[in-house]
């Protein structure tokens, strides 16, 4: 199976590749997500460690059983070969009504076909009020005239 663009990335493709993770995480559908990693692909997210689809399949649905109106931007930060790494800002309520805003970056390596074996992920929540929320578009695919990250100052 393969899922393009493929490595190595050029700007245009690693920037293509970066909206295709948000899309597909931004759809909170953890099979279809996990479509997207090698089938023994490893994970760092925070301290917990994964390995293959199974496993990320797992972690997604209790992430987005507690990850409520979870909406998410990823930016491009560099690439190189099959190399991309990105920063990203999402923000979710917990079953209390609690907003957060988590912010991160994430490590990603890609095999020949673009799948990606690697993924380390460093993430920060920052709790806010529901009035701080600045990302408000219906659930599922950000609008494409949605303020990136570097817009909104984040």
């Amino acid at each position: 199976m393969s899922r393009p663009p493929l490595p190595p990335f050029s700007r245009n493709d690693a920037v293509r590749k970066v909206r295709l993770a948000e899309d597909a995480w931004n759809s909170r559908d953890p099979e279809a997500v996990s479509l997207a990693y090698t089938p023994e692909s490893r994970w760092r997210n925070r301290s917990t460690f994964l390995n293959g689809r199974a496993e990320i399949v797992a972690f997604l649905s209790e992430k987005w059983s507690k990850e409520l109106d979870y909406r998410l931007i990823k930016e491009l930060w560099a690439f190189q070969g099959n190399r991309i790494a990105v920063r990203f800002a999402y923000e979710w309520q917990d079953k209390t009504g609690q907003w957060t805003r988590s912010y991160g970056n994430e490590n990603w390596e890609f095999d020949e076909e673009g799948l990606m074996a690697v993924r380390f992920a460093c993430i920060n929540d920052l709790p806010i009020k529901e009035t701080d929320r600045l990302f408000r578009w219906p659930l599922g695919r950000r609008p494409d005239d949605h303020p990136s990250l570097a817009a909104l100052g984040l």
